[in-house]
């Protein structure tokens, strides 16, 4: 018999995170309490008047397929939300498809803009769905080193090294997962001059803007007029408004990589669910107080992080965004058997750092979207261990 499976899924492994996930069901089932360290969702329900207002959707018969880029009211409260909050301004009819959560924005951007032998840069550690999407499209990544001792920003240097003639495409995420840094201005500045003199791509992913501490400031490349036309911005609700299963969410661009971006979208899921996109609308339109609820709670989780780790010179650099803390593993131990010992003698699921990248073996990500009790007991037993 012929060998199934394509040629190219041979580099495409299964999630590492997703790995973690499985054993961690299975410890679970068995009745060990486990301290879930390694999952990326708010711990938090979807605020009431967005779940309200899918119910009405539903109770009204809003059943059916919903046009291609998705409900135009959805796409014009996105637009108005860049235009308010990013000072992005955009035209909802030509430049946003709604999309099966971010995750499928990253993948329409790479199917319908790479050729297979163009090279994307991508910053590691970095999550890896920007890696396989990017193999999935058959293109390379050349992959960025980010550095603790630079607090994970990214260099634009070390970008400028990596162009070659086959460079299509920089890929951006701030705040960052898995390291928790926000990107400034200056950054953005350096590296929209490098888009522009090397006609390049920018992808830009914003999933975790919302989520910001220590009051620094969220900056969306596509508000810079000299690259705006080459800036691919995805977002979504799962983050900002707990929203993960409701699979949300949105990419913005020129109307040409629209175009292109649609024709893969209408060939894989069509469109978003109609009745999630109700509630999506109101979450952009609706009170925003669970919001910032929901951050000033992870703010204050993450200075119980930040704390466990302080008497621990080099062991963590201060997160400034989103939910994630990136500390490093014990001496003599790698990612992997770190995150092993912790799961197995101390029940703390951690994900390792090298699941994200080369750049990340050494640290392990530790995620403080859980509850109080989970994140103080949790953080015990990683002192006590590393003892």
């Amino acid at each position: 018999m012929r060998q199934q499976e394509a040629e190219r899924m041979r580099t495409i492994p299964f999630s590492n995170i997703r790995t973690i996930f499985e054993e961690v069901d299975a410890l679970k089932a068995s009745g060990r309490r486990i301290v879930p360290f390694h999952i990326g969702r708010p711990d938090f329900d979807t605020p009431a008047h967005i779940k309200a207002a899918a119910k009405d959707a539903l109770d009204a018969g809003f059943t059916s397929y919903t046009s291609n880029y998705g409900l135009l009211e959805l796409r014009e409260a996105i637009a108005e939300s860049l235009a308010t909050d990013n000072g992005v301004s955009i035209d909802p009819l030509r430049q946003i498809i709604v999309t099966v959560g971010a995750n499928e924005a990253i993948l329409l951007a790479m199917l319908a803009t790479l050729n297979p032998g163009d090279e994307i840069l991508v910053p590691d550690p970095m999550w890896l769905h920007y890696f396989y999407c990017v193999q999935l499209a058959g293109a390379r990544v050349v992959s960025v080193p980010l550095r603790a001792e630079d607090d994970w920003k990214l260099d634009p240097a070390e970008v400028e090294r990596r162009i070659t003639p086959r460079t299509r495409m920089i890929v951006l995420n701030s705040p960052h997962n898995p390291t928790g840094a926000v990107y400034p201005r200056a950054t953005f500045d350096a590296i929209a001059d490098i888009v522009e003199r090397h006609d390049l791509l920018l992808l830009s992913d914003e999933i975790y803007q919302r989520l910001r501490y220590d009051g620094v400031a969220h900056f969306s490349p596509a508000s810079m007029a000299q690259i705006a036309s080459r800036v691919i911005t995805v977002d979504g609700f799962s983050k900002t408004y707990a929203m993960t299963g409701w699979r949300l969410g949105y990419v913005v661009a020129s109307p040409e990589l629209i175009d292109s971006m649609i024709r893969v979208h209408q060939y894989t899921t069509v469109c978003a669910t109609s009745f999630a996109q109700a509630g999506a609308v109101a979450a952009l339109r609706g009170p925003q107080e669970s919001v910032q609820a929901m951050v000033e709670e992870f703010e204050q989780r993450r200075k119980l992080v930040v704390n466990a780790f302080a008497d621990q010179p080099g062991a963590l650099v201060t997160p400034q965004g989103a939910f994630y803390a990136f500390p490093k593993v014990p001496e003599g131990t790698s990612s992997d058997q770190w995150a092993r010992r912790l799961l197995q003698q101390g029940g703390v699921a951690v994900v390792p750092g090298d699941a994200f990248g080369e750049s990340g073996a050494g640290y392990v990500r530790l995620s403080y979207a859980c509850g109080r009790t989970d994140l103080e007991h949790g953080l015990a037993v990683m002192r006590e261990l590393r003892t």
